[in-house]
């Protein structure tokens, strides 16, 4: 089987590990707009990778957390990664930031790789926008090919429907938007 042929495998992580987050939703929503358009959802649950908060005096001493390099190793194996965040306060959540900032100790390999995608959900009407724009500043630094058409699900209790599909609109319209644009930029990188 040659490369180009293998199904195009989409990494999805959810900034919130808290069960029932809305962006943990916004990720399985994501996932299946992706299966349906031929590609494999790997769900990647930060929940699996614990690490401390980062701190130079405990790596010195510690090392880096094997679960940094299990990471990742797991986010390398995926041709495109979607993230979606919470925001707190105007900003990323401290987990999300945390995992960006141990797994640089390492290498950046797992930025410059994978076609970025990012999304927000959130219970207001501004779907996370301030957490998407510090996202997108801090993957394109790393090196990160960021797709430009993000996935904001504001009022996000009205996002989903029962079966965890987002609901007709602007969302899913951008979603499909933005799933098509990282597989037309993976398939072309094959």
């Amino acid at each position: 089987m040659s490369k180009s042929a293998k199904p195009v495998r989409i990494g999805l992580i959810s900034g919130s590990t808290r069960e029932g987050s809305i962006n943990k939703q916004l990720v399985r929503a994501v996932s299946l707009i992706f299966k349906d358009m031929g590609a494999k959802p790997v769900k990647i649950s930060l929940k699996d990778y614990q690490m401390p908060i980062y701190d130079g005096d405990w790596e010195a001493k510690n090392g880096v957390p094997p679960t940094v390099k299990k990471l990742i190793r797991r986010i390398k194996s995926c041709d495109g990664v979607f993230i979606s965040t919470p925001e707190y306060n105007g900003s990323l959540p401290a987990l999300l930031k945390n995992t960006i900032d141990w797994t640089t100790r390492v290498e950046l390999g797992h930025f410059k790789g994978p076609i970025y995608g990012i999304g927000a959900a959130s219970p207001g009407p501004m779907a996370g926008i301030m957490a998407m724009r510090e996202l997108q500043f801090i993957l394109t630094r790393l090196g990160a090919n960021v797709i430009p058409t993000q996935v904001g699900a504001g009022n996000a209790g009205q996002a989903f429907d029962k079966k965890g599909r987002l609901v007709e609109g602007f969302s899913k319209n951008q979603a499909q938007h933005m799933a098509s644009q990282m597989l037309t930029q993976i398939k072309q990188k094959r």
